[in-house]
């Protein structure tokens, strides 16, 4: 039997090596659920050639080192993969700043593979931009090259994880000759909101973690690189392109021009496109608003929710059997009736993440996202006592707003990260972490940060409620400095009175401005996922009380029977650069009434489960 302490020890070792890797390495976990103790990642081209292992078992893959030459003169390395010999076949590439070796996913014998490095990365030269306008541009390049190259049938399929889907969902809005079909797992829409700066506040870990993710295998890649006759003052060059792509990261605080060549945006492009995400993932906003986003462009995309960074539920094998009937529909043109499933499938956790990747979980199809019929329903703070949390004020959540007006302040001090960010917590949990919190399970959960936090719990719900979609905290708030920063946490609160965050909003409280006409709406008009407007920073006079909409990331939790939910407001997490904010007064009922606008799935209603109907 392994003995607590090293069990703990290999779990501290984890969490470092998560944290270097989440958003890093593409790493997705194995398809069957591993036992107790054991690392729960593996790469995706392993996972996939493990699936697909009798289809190539007669055929082995044939591998070639090819180098394209951009419009600018930068030459950029490619790996080409096929099973057996290089014949024309569809394609599937991958544009990757990671340097992985040849040739990432295996999707069966019928594609050849194609991974590409992108320029400042690995063995290609240049200055990598993180998927800026000139990537972009290579993008559409190299697969008007490829499309015509003697190994190519003129069909493309394009896939992408994390970075390499980033680089795809940025490049739509240019013509990408001969692509047949996307499958996507991860990334963005948005990098600065999605990713790097949400609620205008600069997320350090992931940003930190793709810095080394990129760099350290750039310069493991050196001698390679060098013996393929690139000079040392270009490899200089991109090193210090990369440190100056770093400082604009860090420079360009508010979402100014430089981001905006840093999002999706609509183009000619017309195929079909199967996104996959998870609830936990680091990045999950992204694949939400592209799958809204390609919606409205008429394009057919449908969307998975089985899991990305964070791992895949036990006893489920993951997106990558959905995506290889995706290019086989697509590509090879087999009816295979992928097209007619429905368009959206979730997996939602019985009661946090943890219950999630154990298996506990509840499976929704729906037509559409949101999910048709949802509604929003408001719970008002509440300062009558709820008996049931450790919190200086053990608030309540109420269906009607407080008569009296009452203010109830905190202190803004940095939160613990593994209870208060599910998103990178859930990354670096399947990064191998997870080890460490089996055996240190206060550190996946907020009864640790309750007496530095307010809390507002509803009663305990007579029946299970879905809340499944993105959520609205309105928050009336005065602070004691002029910058400071909201972090809001909902959590399933279970019977032993353990509380799991399931979801997470977060504003810097000198972006209070909100864009309605690009904000969605209810059927009543309610703002209930705001759309903020993070051009440029207005500060508050301290002391002063201005309303703010906070909005969450999509949340998706099944609130069982005998559970609680509750709203925790606290320090910002210290996954983050957080604002020295100090202390912040809240504001409740009378005049400034502070409400949260839950997303509540057709058959599900809170408040009934509340015993307020």
């Amino acid at each position: 039997m392994v003995r607590r302490a090293d069990r703990v020890r290999a779990g501290v070792l984890a969490l470092l090596a998560g944290l270097l890797g989440a958003c890093g390495e593409e790493t997705t976990s194995a398809p069957a659920s591993p036992p107790a103790g054991a690392v729960m990642m593996m790469s995706a081209q392993k996972s996939v050639a493990a699936q697909e292992a009798t289809d190539s078992a007669d055929s082995p893959r044939v591998v070639e080192s090819l180098r394209f030459t951009a419009s600018d003169g930068v030459q950029l390395h490619a790996w080409l993969g096929g099973a057996g010999d290089l014949r024309p076949r569809p394609l599937i590439i991958e544009f990757t700043p990671y340097a992985q070796a040849c040739c990432g996913p295996d999707f069966g014998p019928d594609y050849n593979y194609l991974q590409v490095h992108v320029r400042g990365t690995g063995l290609s030269g240049g200055v990598w931009s993180a998927v800026g306008p000139r990537d972009q541009q290579d993008i559409a390049e190299f697969l008007a090259w490829a499309c015509a190259q003697p190994w190519s049938n003129g069909h493309i399929g394009l896939y992408g994880f994390s970075a390499s889907a980033i680089a795809v969902y940025n490049s739509l809005h240019l013509p990408l000759a001969c692509v047949d079909a996307a499958a996507l797992m991860a990334g963005t829409n948005d990098l600065y909101r999605d990713l790097l700066y949400p609620g205008g506040i600069m997320n350090f870990a992931p940003a930190a973690t793709v810095a080394f993710g990129v760099g350290g295998p750039l310069l493991q890649t050196t001698p390679d690189a060098m013996a393929q006759g690139m000079s040392p003052l270009d490899r200089f060059r991109t090193g210090l392109g990369l440190f100056t792509m770093m400082a604009d990261v860090l420079t360009h605080t508010s979402e100014d021009a430089y981001w905006l060549g840093h999002t999706q945006r609509p183009g000619p492009n017309r195929f079909p496109v199967l996104a996959d995400t998870s609830f936990y993932d680091p990045e999950p906003r992204g694949p939400f608003q592209s799958y809204q986003d390609l919606r409205k462009q008429g394009v057919d995309a449908h969307f998975r929710l089985f899991g990305a960074h964070d791992g895949f539920p036990a006893g489920t094998p993951g997106p990558f059997p959905e995506y290889r009937r995706w290019f086989d529909r697509y590509l090879l043109g087999l009816d295979n009736g992928v097209e007619r499933e429905p368009r959206v499938q979730m997996l939602v956790g019985n009661g946090g993440f943890g219950a999630l990747k154990s298996g506990d979980f509840t499976r929704i199809n729906a037509d559409d996202w949101p999910v048709p019929g949802t509604r929003w329903q408001p719970v008002y703070l509440d300062a009558a006592r709820s008996s049931s949390a450790r919190s200086t004020n053990d608030g309540s959540l109420s269906a009607l707003k407080p008569v009296a007006s009452t203010g109830q302040t905190y202190a803004a001090l940095v939160s613990l990260p593994t209870a208060t960010d599910p998103h990178t917590t859930g990354t670096v949990a399947a990064a191998g972490a997870g080890t460490l919190f089996d055996a240190l399970s206060f550190l996946t959960q907020l009864s640790l940060m309750e007496p530095l936090a307010l809390t507002y719990t509803t009663p305990v719900f007579t029946r299970h409620v879905d809340v499944v979609g993105p959520a609205n905290l309105v928050l009336h708030l005065a602070t004691l400095m002029p910058v400071a920063d909201i972090h809001a946490v909902i959590a399933d609160v279970w019977p032993d009175g353990s509380a799991h965050a399931v979801g997470v909003g977060r504003l810097r409280t000198s972006y209070p401005d909100v864009i309605r006409e690009r904000s969605l709406l209810d059927e009543a008009g309610n703002i209930v996922q705001p759309y903020g407007d993070f051009s440029a920073q207005t500060l508050n006079v301290p002391g002063r009380t201005r309303e703010y909409q906070v909005e969450f990331w999509p949340i998706g939790n099944r609130f069982q029977e005998g559970h609680r939910l509750r709203l925790y407001l606290l320090g910002t997490s210290g996954y983050q650069l957080p604002a020295p904010g100090l202390l912040n007064r809240v504001s409740l009922g009378g005049d400034t009434p502070s409400r949260l606008l839950l997303p509540v799935l057709p058959g599900s209603d809170a408040l009934a489960a509340m015993g307020d109907r």
